[in-house]
């Protein structure tokens, strides 16, 4: 079984402080994917280059304390690729993909921090093209490898996706340009969402994000935002889905696909 967890830290020294450490160990997943790092090169040097006795590859933001994405792996990559369009969303540190390249098999890992679009205008005008510059990207690496894509894409999908779907569909996260793109991708990009693959009716077990006003997290009010995305052939091998909402180290919850290979 090839355990693959995705998880937002939302600050990845908070999230130390809070206990992933320790929740890491009890879980021993092979491959971390993980996202909002908040922390640059100098930040992670001699602390967090190595998360649960797996090393780490990562792209950081330009900017401080600022988005960030990573890849803890039990297994050494044949490659590191760091980021996707060579501009402006590089520099804001959005993606990380690992190769592997092994007589078995010949796959990719992304670990990805979709754009928030839900400080104003601003931000989701760039969501927006952020979403127009990946889709072409991701389609391009389908058509030469195999590929799970895991991270917090700031989209829930569908009304069961979030609790109060009706009061957020004017909303960043629930749009219709934003759902539009993912049913896309899934459609006639030929990729699979790999926890709806298993649990295809979860509602209120699948949410992954809490909003921290008022008691979201102890009402469940939440968002399933965090996905496994996953060409055909590797989706097929998933076996188990776990979402690890008591976790409580971020206001994101761990999710865990359990694949049915080893590397």
């Amino acid at each position: 079984m090839f355990k693959l967890t995705s998880l937002n830290l939302n600050g990845i020294r908070s999230a130390s402080s809070k206990g992933l450490e320790d929740w890491l160990a009890t879980t021993e997943p092979d491959c971390i994917c993980v996202q909002e790092l908040k922390a640059q090169a100098p930040d992670m040097a001699g602390r967090f280059e190595t998360l649960a006795g797996l090393p780490g590859h990562f792209q950081f933001a330009e900017k401080k304390g600022y988005s960030g994405v990573g890849i803890y792996t039990r297994h050494e990559p044949s490659d590191v690729v760091l980021g996707f369009d060579g501009g402006e969303f590089d520099a804001e540190g959005r993606c990380v993909e690992l190769r592997f390249d092994t007589p078995i098999r010949r796959f990719s890992v992304l670990s990805c921090y979709f754009p928030s679009g839900s400080s104003g205008e601003e931000r989701q005008a760039a969501k927006f093209r952020f979403l127009a510059a990946f889709y072409p990207y991701l389609m391009g690496l389908k058509a030469e490898r195999e590929l799970i894509l895991c991270g917090d894409l700031n989209i829930a999908h569908q009304e069961k996706d979030l609790k109060n779907w009706r009061s957020n569909q004017k909303n960043s996260g629930f749009l219709p340009e934003e759902r539009a793109w993912m049913t896309r991708v899934l459609g006639e990009g030929g990729m699979v969402d790999v926890y709806r693959q298993l649990q295809p009716d979860a509602t209120a077990e699948c949410y992954t994000w809490w909003s921290n006003r008022g008691q979201a997290w102890a009402n469940n009010v939440g968002w399933r935002l965090d996905y496994h995305l996953a060409t055909p052939a590797l989706a097929a091998t998933a076996r188990t889905e776990a979402v690890h909402k008591s976790s409580r180290f971020s206001d994101h919850a761990p999710l865990t696909i359990g694949y049915d290979w080893v590397l």
